[in-house]
């Protein structure tokens, strides 16, 4: 246990899936924790990936992520890209998704969801932080009045790969 444990043990941060598309048409996807806008002005968001994690290898060799908020409700589909890993399992086979721009696989049932562009990737010790830049999003005027899918949803999962 760090002195960060005790903070971090505190925080119930939001979940999102993030997708991708390597040039060879590979796309992979996962179920992602740590991430946050970071800059209004220009807009960017920074994505932390795993170095163990399959969606890892695939971003690195591809330019643009689609970042997508979930609901509780839609548990199922966070299971799927947290718990199974794209090593073993095609996870679009059992996840509605479109290409949007520059190929990134877009998760259809969605609440919401980006694509951005990898602006820069950062060392952050077993995590590797991919900055966005917003280049597609989502339809305005979403209906949604609930809450998003959140850490404390997920906590029995069994992640696809160790973090």
């Amino acid at each position: 246990m760090t002195g960060l444990d005790g903070l971090t043990d505190l925080l119930d941060y939001p979940m999102y899936v993030v997708t991708t598309t390597a040039p060879d048409g590979e796309r992979a996807g996962c179920l992602v924790g740590f991430a946050s806008q970071c800059s209004i002005d220009p807009p960017r968001f920074v994505v932390w990936l795993s170095r163990e994690n399959h969606t890892y290898q695939v971003a690195c060799r591809g330019g643009h992520l689609a970042v997508h908020v979930l609901s509780p409700e839609q548990r199922a589909t966070a299971r799927l890209f947290g718990e199974e890993t794209g090593d073993l399992v095609d996870k679009f086979a059992r996840a509605s998704s479109v290409s949007a721009c520059a190929g990134a696989p877009v998760l259809t049932d969605a609440l919401a969801w980006f694509v951005g562009r990898v602006e820069a990737r950062l060392d952050g010790g077993d995590h590797v932080g991919f900055l966005l830049a917003p280049v597609a999003e989502s339809p305005p005027g979403h209906p949604w009045a609930g809450r998003l899918l959140r850490l404390s949803d997920v906590t029995d999962f069994s992640p696809g790969h160790p973090a």
